[in-house]
């Protein structure tokens, strides 16, 4: 028995959907498998940018902070290697000496250079081994179809538990919310994420404290290595009769 044209079209038009969705049925699957294919072992060669805006106090207390600073970094085969620039080097310098003499004084440079860390800067040039670690802290609670940028993407929504902090932390918790969004290409490429926290609690019986965290990442892949774009980190936290609002955007360009 042969079915009419229409028939026959809307026939093929299920399979070729039932096949791209068994393709690409599970978003976390594809995620992981995309990350490990992504070893970080291609060298790169980029300049890193970060800027801060702090806010801490309120009225009259209130002490505002913002700074900038840049460097070169290089990650091969000698490892990873910070090249601070002379007039770099002369800033912070200059602030030093300043802050000896006036604890007041302003030091954009200094404030700004604490993002620029080994410490800060290793994941960054290489971020799907850490990617992954949040990934097995986190709870996957489902995926959907989303745009990014304008084009289709898959959005991967995940829980934080309290568990991913330490024990004294937790003795303080009296709330606890975090939830880990990540937005992934057709391939399971990460193209972005963001993870936010709300804690409240409270320590030595009569402070009680509240803090919210959130962070945006933007990723690219050069080679085999998945690099954090841009990364805007925001903090804002009140408790023992203080407020504070943090800001931090580090942007990493590529450089031939």
């Amino acid at each position: 028995m042969r079915l009419p044209l229409a028939l026959h079209q809307i026939s093929a038009a299920i399979v070729f959907t039932s096949c791209a969705l068994s393709a690409h049925a599970d978003g976390l699957t594809d995620l992981k498998t995309a990350l490990s294919r992504l070893h970080g072992s291609a060298p790169v060669k980029a300049q890193v940018e970060t800027r801060i805006n702090n806010r801490i106090g309120e009225g009259k207390d209130l002490e505002e902070i913002s700074g900038q600073a840049s460097i070169q970094l290089e990650d091969g085969s000698r490892g990873l290697q910070l090249v601070f620039s002379k007039d770099l080097l002369s800033k912070l310098e200059a602030e030093e000496r300043a802050k000896e003499k006036d604890p007041k004084a302003k030091t954009p440079a200094l404030s700004s250079i604490k993002e620029l860390s080994p410490s800060e800067l290793r994941p960054v040039v290489n971020y799907a081994a850490a990617l992954l670690r949040k990934l097995e802290r986190a709870q996957f609670k489902g995926e959907k179809a989303d745009n990014y940028n304008g084009k289709p993407a898959r959005l991967l929504n995940f829980e934080l538990s309290i568990d991913r902090l330490s024990e004294k932390e937790k003795k303080y918790i009296k709330k606890y919310e975090g939830s880990f969004d990540v937005w992934v290409d057709a391939e399971g490429t990460p193209l972005a994420s963001r993870s936010s926290q709300q804690i409240s609690g409270r320590a030595f019986v009569v402070v009680s404290f509240e803090i919210r965290d959130e962070d945006n990442l933007v990723y690219t892949v050069t080679g085999d290595r998945l690099l954090v774009q841009k990364k805007e980190r925001k903090n804002m936290s009140s408790g023992t009769g203080e407020r504070s609002e943090m800001r931090t955007v580090t942007t990493l360009n590529i450089l031939s």
